[in-house]
């Protein structure tokens, strides 16, 4: 009798836990077609469903060997997430980045600078930090720079971020959503180019920021890239102070993870409708085209399926396992994209963390189909 209680115990324990685990995990295969602007929840549970799906994956080990039967009803259910795990991880064999591209490739780069505020807090690191940003951009040689947070001012010689691009890159076009100064100070998403730029568009948001593209002439070829910095949770200095607090159980800890968790609801239910506008407006192309960004969400999400579509992503195509792009937080946050549609033969791709952001570099090698644009 001694020893039945203890293991009936542990079976009730393992049987909550796989429960709750459940109840977290279904809800997050929907997350596909489920937009968060009808059911805000599931923002939150793609957030978390590497997590969930791996303690479900030992669940499962588990119930095996205390009861098959269970066993093989857990893997049923896990398996019914296959579609996200060829998402969030790669199966690909690891590849060295070659610094020297073929001929007929195209390198792209894609990176939220972060507004080139760098990751030390010393004032002479700072001072430097776009030096080194362009110096990093510089070596891979690339043929088109995306960057979000991107800003330039022509208050000094210094601040004029523009001016310094456009003597590697003087083709561009920029988003210039966000305005201060009178004009004199100018941020938002920008597209540089070694070749030619002959067309440009933009399509502005209900709110903060918007997609823009330009038609880039290769010899014979046109292509079109996109960028976009889709919304963000808008965490202040204040708000990642305040995750200190959560653990405690005060009042301090109540009123941050109110003000934490409503702006990652707004933020789920805004990225939503732009995935919406981002798909409606690129699904028209009739030429080759690429898109690029900090869509601030992960590969489970909504807005990643909704934007990718049957486009390929360079990082499932040249990377092995689950990719990091944005350094705070989780070890799980993949959140810039390189998504080529399939005129393209991706070539190689490459994460670079040069601590010069809070995210990593994308950079990748691509090749139009038989050299030619349909």
């Amino acid at each position: 009798m001694i020893t039945k209680l203890p293991r009936l115990a542990i079976k009730i324990i393992f049987i909550i836990i796989t429960c709750l685990v459940l109840v977290l995990f279904l809800p997050a295969l929907l997350s596909f077609w489920v937009s968060p602007q009808e059911f805000w929840v599931i923002g939150f549970l793609t957030l978390i469903f590497p997590y969930t799906a791996t303690i479900l994956a030992l669940l499962c080990i588990f119930w095996f060997i205390s009861k098959p039967k269970f066993g093989w009803f857990i893997l049923i259910v896990f398996l019914l997430g296959y579609k996200h795990y060829c998402a969030i991880f790669s199966f690909t064999s690891i590849k060295d980045f070659m610094l020297n591209k073929q001929t007929k490739d195209i390198r792209i780069i894609s990176w939220n600078i972060q507004s080139f505020n760098g990751i030390s807090k010393t004032k002479e690191a700072k001072k430097n930090s776009k030096n080194d940003i362009l110096n990093c951009i510089n070596k891979y040689k690339p043929n088109v720079v995306c960057l979000q947070e991107f800003n330039t001012s022509n208050l000094s010689a210094d601040a004029d971020n523009l001016s310094t691009f456009k003597q590697y890159y003087p083709y561009y076009y920029f988003s210039e959503d966000y305005k201060r100064k009178k004009g004199s100070y100018i941020s938002g998403c920008i597209i540089f180019s070694t070749y030619p730029i002959i067309k440009t568009g933009k399509t502005k948001y209900p709110f903060a920021e918007s997609l823009i593209y330009a038609d880039i002439k290769i010899n014979s070829d046109t292509i079109r890239i996109y960028t976009s910095h889709l919304q963000s949770y808008k965490f202040k200095k204040e708000d990642y102070d305040e995750l200190d607090n959560i653990s405690q159980h005060n009042e301090a800890s109540k009123t941050a993870s109110k003000n934490l968790f409503n702006k990652m609801k707004l933020a789920f239910k805004h990225r939503a409708e732009q995935a919406n506008i981002v798909n409606s407006v690129t699904s028209a192309d009739n030429k080759p085209s690429i898109i690029c960004g900090d869509f601030n969400d992960v590969p489970a999400s909504y807005t990643y399926n909704t934007i990718k579509g049957n486009r390929q992503d360079a990082f499932l195509n040249n990377i092995f396992g689950i990719g990091k792009t944005f350094t705070s937080l989780a070890p799980t946050l993949r959140i810039d994209y390189i998504l080529p549609d399939n005129y393209f033969k991706i070539n190689q791709f490459d994460l670079v963390d040069e601590n010069l952001s809070d995210h990593l570099m994308l950079v990748t090698d691509v090749m139009l189909h038989n050299n030619k644009s349909h």
